[in-house]
């Protein structure tokens, strides 16, 4: 380890919870021990919530948004104050990058790059405030009245966070909510709680009313008193689609409103025209990115079965060139899984997928590694499409290649799956590239590398989500719409 990893996180109360503008005991004994997937060691203990205070948080976000202010501020107000915040937690980005590095294994120069574009992505919402149209003037059917159509916010959010990137995929569900309107209640991976604890450290250093922003690190079983709780108007939830069939579920039972983020199985689809180890370099590193543990990873590389050995012999070369090991040392481009019982889980896909294809490269531990939770970039090479390690998300550095003699098998292979989050098609042929790009049904489609783009709109297709984050339509999720009629003659 370097000095880096000496640096301190500072929690000013990680024995309290915040609710209602304050930070308040708990009656439960219950702890999170963060341990760092690097040194497998306890680094860091805070409160676990229970029932009584997800009650608590409710009732403190409820009696906020239908009687305090926040709701009634003009969109700028509210979004001068989200400013405010995005300041103080500019303030702390490399504290910020520390947790992602010490909770996750994330590599910390990555850490610290995606802090700040989490940070950024609070000012690119504000940036929208003046594009939204609160209130639009409408025709009506009747004569001499006046219609209009009324944004409002949406009510009380309960923002369940995943643990893989969790200061941004929490700030991409609350800082639309805020400036909409609503109150939230931030629940947290267990794993990963500490970034919450600055943004509601930051978040009273800013001068949110009491009750807009409530936090309850938690185990997973606390998400579902949030989800149960009536008082909760939307369930913004990131995570895999096995807990996102059961949060529908359980919302649509009550009508309630949802935001699902789940799984993917993304295919990254590679042309006879393109250049074989160009496409190889760009995905050995696309498929490490942060351990693999990201949904939008293309896993399913798609390559011409003429074309296939040229391939595979350039991706092998480009895995076995990346770096694994301590996630300060600069030279790192994979750090740890992000705990034990997940590395035990990308191991047994390894198993699995040694009797569903030919291991190419990787596929098991480095051997220079005997302390942390490591696992070698892998990738298998003459799979079927309908292999388990093709079909279910693997959430680690593993791929498999899978081949095609015509571009409309190529498409039908990548639609062939119960998920639709992102994808790629590799070529210089930019119509070639659109075509396909329409053809694959998934929330987003890129050219020549993994790309989605939080300011215009990220979701997914089939069972990798419902609703859209990101952009106006993320803001536009999370208010709802009313009809107004007046008579012209007496309205104010």
């Amino acid at each position: 380890m370097t000095d880096l990893a000496h640096e301190t996180i500072s929690i000013a109360h990680p024995d309290r919870l915040f609710i209602g503008g304050a930070w308040v005991e708990s009656a439960s004994a219950r702890r999170l021990d963060l341990v760092n997937p690097a040194t497998e060691q306890v680094f860091m203990s805070v409160l676990s919530a229970d029932a009584t205070d997800v009650a608590r948080a409710v009732a403190a976000a409820r009696q906020a948004f239908d009687q305090g202010p926040w709701p009634r501020m003009t969109p700028q107000e509210r979004a001068r104050v989200l400013e405010a915040w995005a300041a103080a937690l500019t303030l702390r980005t490399r504290e910020l990058a520390h947790c992602w590095t010490r909770q996750m294994g994330a590599p910390f120069e990555m850490a610290q790059q995606g802090t700040a574009a989490g940070i950024d992505f609070i000012g690119m919402n504000t940036a929208l405030v003046e594009q939204i149209q609160w209130v639009r003037e409408m025709p009506t059917v009747f004569p001499g009245s006046r219609g209009m159509l009324v944004a409002e916010p949406a009510g009380v959010v309960a923002a369940i966070a995943p643990w893989n990137g969790p200061l941004y995929l929490m700030l991409v569900k609350i800082a639309p909510a805020l400036l909409a309107g609503c109150t939230v209640i931030l629940k947290p991976a267990p794993e990963t709680p500490l970034e919450a604890y600055i943004l509601a450290e930051c978040a009273e250093q800013a001068g949110f009313p009491p009750g807009v922003i409530n936090l309850l690190p938690a185990e997973t079983d606390i998400a579902n008193e949030l989800v149960l709780n009536p008082d909760v108007d939307k369930v913004s939830f990131t995570g895999s689609t096995a807990a996102g069939r059961k949060i529908a579920s359980e919302v649509g039972a009550r009508i309630g409103r949802v935001t699902l983020e789940l799984g993917g199985k993304s295919a990254a689809i590679v042309l006879d025209d393109y250049d074989m180890g160009a496409a190889a370099q760009n995905l050995a590193y696309t498929i490490s990115n942060l351990t693999g543990q990201f949904c939008t990873n293309l896993t399913r590389i798609l390559v011409p079965r003429a074309r296939k050995d040229e391939f595979v012999a350039a991706m092998t070369t480009a895995m076995r060139g990346l770096k694994v090991g301590d996630p300060y040392d600069p030279q790192t481009y994979l750090g740890p899984t992000a705990g034990k019982r997940h590395l035990d889980k990308v191991m047994s896909y390894i198993e699995k997928g040694r009797s569903e294809g030919v291991l190419a490269v990787g596929g098991g531990r480095p051997e220079n590694l005997a302390r942390g939770f490591y696992v070698e970039p892998t990738l298998f090479v003459d799979v079927d499409n309908s292999a388990t390690i093709a079909r279910e998300e693997i959430f680690g550095p593993v791929a498999c290649v899978i081949t095609y003699e015509t571009l409309d098998e190529a498409i039908a292979i990548a639609n062939d799956t119960i998920y639709g989050l992102a994808g790629s098609v590799f070529t210089n042929d930019a119509e070639a590239a659109y075509r396909v790009a329409r053809g694959v049904r998934t929330g987003t489609m890129a050219q020549n590398g993994l790309k989605f783009d939080f300011s215009i709109g990220f979701g997914g297709f089939k069972q990798s989500g419902v609703g859209r984050e990101g952009g106006l339509r993320g803001i536009e999720y999370y208010l709802e719409y009313k009809t107004v009629i007046l008579d012209e003659t007496k309205a104010a």
